[in-house]
């Protein structure tokens, strides 16, 4: 397959000292980005972090990792996550972004949580592109009947399920929801842990974009442990090829 969209996760939720090799700090996530770039990587997300290694959305922790994976490497488009765990109030959620000074090019924005649409609705206004995050049926029916989805820049199945079977059914089921409604934005499948390599041959087989990175997985196809991202994105790019 010579035509496929792999987005690096570069870090995630991940606690200093789950994996030698995460990366946190600006300086660290930019020479990942430019590693899994070399791997074949479309873009890359990462969840921002402060000093201390805590995810943040405050706008001087992103404006600095922003800016380093900018400067080395020109040109790719860089993705953050807006979860909230991260800010559990809306409104200071959305006084936050209101204040961004150096914007990603996209975001995710998980349809699960409160405030979903309106943190969309203000991230299309500053634009910055909405990766809007499904993880249920049920999510992907507020998307649509918050009529966002012809304004996403692409849409993220995301079953949370571990077992392959059950995440890849799941997934089919929020697409459902998403053809009968004529939705046109670009589908994203990625799956995690177990299903993380299931799930990304899936989507590589149906043209599909996907995602790979430690956010999602440890673990190389073959269950050894990953020396870091760019190794997971040559793992995924060859599988692309392969099929």
């Amino acid at each position: 397959m010579t035509d496929y969209w792999i987005k690096g996760c570069l870090n995630g939720s991940r606690r200093p000292g789950d994996h030698p090799a995460l990366p946190l700090s600006p300086d660290q996530l930019a020479a990942d980005a430019e590693r899994v770039v070399a791997a074949g990587a479309a873009a890359v997300h990462v969840h921002v972090r402060d000093g201390g290694g805590a995810q943040t959305m405050e706008g001087a922790h992103i404006a600095a990792t922003v800016r380093a994976i900018r400067a080395r490497q020109p040109g790719l488009a860089v993705g953050i996550t807006t979860g909230a765990w991260i800010e559990r109030d809306l409104e200071r959620r959305l006084a936050l972004a209101r204040g961004w000074t150096e914007l990603p090019d996209f975001a995710s924005v998980n349809f699960s949580e409160d405030g979903a649409a309106e943190f969309a609705r203000l991230l299309l206004e500053r634009g910055v592109g909405v990766e809007a995050g499904l993880w249920t049926v049920d999510d992907a029916r507020t998307l649509v009947a918050a009529g966002l989805h012809p304004h996403c820049t692409r849409v993220l199945l995301e079953p949370r399920e571990r077992e392959p079977g059950a995440a890849i059914a799941l997934a089919r089921a929020m697409e459902a929801v998403l053809d009968e409604a004529g939705a046109s934005a670009p589908r994203l499948l990625h799956g995690g842990g177990p299903a993380a390599w299931p799930v990304l041959r899936d989507a590589l087989s149906r043209g599909l974009q996907t995602r790979i990175g430690l956010e999602d997985t440890l673990e190389l196809p073959d269950g050894t442990l990953t020396p870091g991202n760019a190794e997971l994105m040559a793992a995924a790019v060859a599988m692309a090829q392969s099929l």
